[in-house]
């Protein structure tokens, strides 16, 4: 249960603040955002604050940031048309009623003869009970709402609609996605540099374990090693070389404790790690604490990541690893259970890789995800114009079901790697 819970907050939390920066530069923009959504299928919560309904659905795989214009807007309203209208206090439509006009005794009955409710903002035609002949024409709110079958709609005027802005906001709208996602993995690295501490190349012995050899010998957190084996020593990582060298091999270590010269013997237990035997004390590698540098680590981490997953994708691309090798939900999942097994710290430094990982994820240039829609934008950079809509939304269309195909086989992969 633990495992799952963890799952949840940390695939929740990636999904969140990656929909939240869809979120965030859309609404800077003036873009009306219909939804805001974790998971995807049928509905289990939701709420509505000011223009957005802010939504948890069924399946737990992603989230998504419904804007405006992004899908065909709403019903055309054709001459012909019989609508009920309700007014706000300026005289303005803010209300048309699509069907069940009876529901609404205030309303305005009228038979349309031309409407722009994304443009213009009017409906023109003859109202019931006043002269038929007189063809009056009603100014609509931009913040008028459709309503059919009970249910309200927001009209999206074009200013507020995803196309209707510049290429620039347009792009950083989309881009802000994946962006937090990075800074999501920096802020993590950063709260762990603060409570645990920043890894030091000091000759300065951390925590012992203790089960060590280190602790038995009589050896003390905060030890300066100088030289072991009569070899001085510099850094950490000269200490971690020399006992790795000698498993079994009683060592000489010459420290200073508290400004006293100490001599010690110290037998590195042996450990067989990958066919090779390998010498180890039982002692964790030097921290220091400070928030300035807690910062430049979190960048630092945060860089080393994102390298070394750019390493990984480019290996799978030049066939050095097969895409069975690849893990989706069900291998996060096990993963995360392993992971949470090591403490809450371990599985914090798990969410930011997954974080990386999944920002990197979006921006490749696929279509359906993040970065096959800013491809497209770099194309509409280069040629002054943007690609048909229909020709875009049937590529994304093709790209999402090979994605939602290559889960399948992922999914599949894990389950009979772990499973089966």
């Amino acid at each position: 249960m633990n495992t799952v819970i963890a799952f949840i907050v940390i695939f929740g939390a990636l999904v969140f603040f990656h929909e939240l920066g869809h979120l965030i530069f859309a609404k800077r923009a003036g873009i009306l955002c219909r939804e805001f959504a974790i998971g995807f299928g049928p509905k289990v919560f939701s709420f509505k604050k000011d223009e957005t309904t802010y939504t948890i659905r069924l399946l737990p795989i992603g989230g998504f940031v419904r804007m405006a214009g992004e899908d065909p807007e709403m019903i055309e309203i054709k001459p012909g048309h019989r609508v009920g209208l309700l007014f706000n206090k300026s005289e303005e439509v803010q209300k048309i009623i699509l069907n069940n006009k009876e529901k609404y005794p205030d309303a305005r009955i009228v038979e349309v003869e031309r409407a722009d409710i994304e443009h213009e903002l009017f409906i023109k035609g003859y109202e019931e009970g006043e002269d038929d002949s007189k063809l009056t024409t009603f100014p609509i709110s931009k913040t008028a709402v459709l309503v059919e079958n009970g249910v309200e709609t927001q009209i999206a005027p074009f200013d507020r609609q995803f196309g209707s802005k510049t290429l620039g906001q347009r792009t950083m709208a989309i881009f802000a996605g994946p962006m937090m996602n990075f800074i999501l993995a920096m802020v993590i690295f950063i709260i762990l540099a603060i409570f645990q501490g920043i890894p030091s190349n000091e000759p300065v012995l951390g925590k012992l374990t203790p089960d060590g050899s280190a602790l038995k010998a009589g050896l003390q957190e905060g030890d300066v090693v100088n030289s072991i084996e009569g070899s001085e020593v510099s850094s950490w990582q000269d200490v971690v070389e020399i006992i790795r060298k000698n498993p079994g091999n009683e060592l000489d270590f010459s420290i200073v404790r508290e400004g006293q010269n100490i001599e010690l013997p110290v037998t590195p237990e042996v450990k067989d790690v990958e066919g090779e035997k390998i010498g180890l004390i039982g002692v964790y590698s030097p921290v220091e604490k400070s928030p300035l540098k807690s910062i430049s680590y979190g960048v630092k981490e945060t860089y080393f990541w994102t390298k070394e997953i750019f390493t990984m994708l480019g290996k799978l691309l030049t066939g050095q690893f097969s895409i069975d090798a690849l893990s989706g939900p069900v291998g996060i999942y096990v993963s995360t259970d392993t992971v949470a097994k090591s403490g809450i710290f371990y599985l914090m430094k798990w969410a930011a890789i997954l974080s990386i990982n999944l920002g990197i994820m979006n921006l490749l240039p696929f279509p359906a995800l993040d970065g096959g829609r800013l491809t497209f934008f770099a194309v509409e950079a280069l040629r002054g114009k943007p690609i048909d809509k229909q020709k875009e939304g049937m590529v994304h269309f093709v790209g999402f079901a090979l994605l939602m195909l290559l889960m399948l086989v992922v999914t599949w992969n894990d389950i009979q790697r772990f499973f089966l």
